[in-house]
C-alpha cells in the first residue's frame, strides 16, 4: 500500500466516490436511502479522502459551526482498511486545514464503538449526545486546539 494519498477530492467522480463511500458505510447498514449521507453544509466543507490508487478507502468531513468552533462529521473507512491508520490521516489532514482556517476547538459527535479512537487522538467527552436509527449510541467529544 505505498500510493496512499490524503486529499481533497477533486472531481465529479470523486465526490460520487465519497458519497457512496459515506452512505455504504454510516447509512446503508440501517437501511437509510442514498441521499442520508448528505446535509446542507455539504458545499461550505472541507472534504478529505484516503486514496489508493483511484481507489476511494475513506473520507471525513469538516465545517464551522461558529468562527472558532469547527466540527468534523462523516468520518468513514471501507471495512477491510480499518484499524491501518487511514481515519487518524483523514482525522489530522482535517484538523490542519480547520486550525488553518481559525479553529480554535473542534467537536464531534462519535459513535459509541469510535469514542477509543478520538480519545487517543485528544479528543474528551463532553457529554452523551443523541442516539441515531435507534440503537447508535453517540458521545459529544471536543479537542481543543493550541
Amino acid at each position: 500500500m505505498n500510493n496512499i494519498k490524503i486529499r481533497e477530492p477533486v472531481s465529479k467522480e470523486e465526490f460520487e466516490q465519497y458519497y457512496n463511500l459515506r452512505w455504504r458505510i454510516l447509512r446503508q447498514p440501517w437501511n437509510q436511502p442514498f441521499g442520508r449521507e448528505k446535509d446542507d453544509k455539504e458545499n461550505q466543507s472541507i472534504h478529505i479522502i484516503a486514496c489508493i490508487d483511484d481507489k476511494i478507502v475513506g473520507c471525513g468531513r469538516g465545517h464551522f459551526n461558529s468562527q472558532t468552533e469547527a466540527q468534523i462529521r462523516f468520518m468513514a473507512v471501507e471495512a477491510g482498511f480499518q484499524g491501518k491508520g487511514f481515519g487518524a490521516k483523514i482525522l489530522k489532514a482535517l484538523e490542519n486545514k480547520l486550525t488553518e482556517k481559525g479553529a480554535k476547538s473542534i467537536i464531534l459527535n462519535a459513535r459509541k464503538n469510535a469514542v477509543f479512537f478520538y480519545k487517543k487522538l485528544g479528543y474528551e467527552i463532553v457529554e452523551k449526545s443523541h442516539t441515531m436509527f435507534g440503537e447508535i449510541e453517540h458521545f459529544k467529544m471536543k479537542k481543543e486546539i493550541q
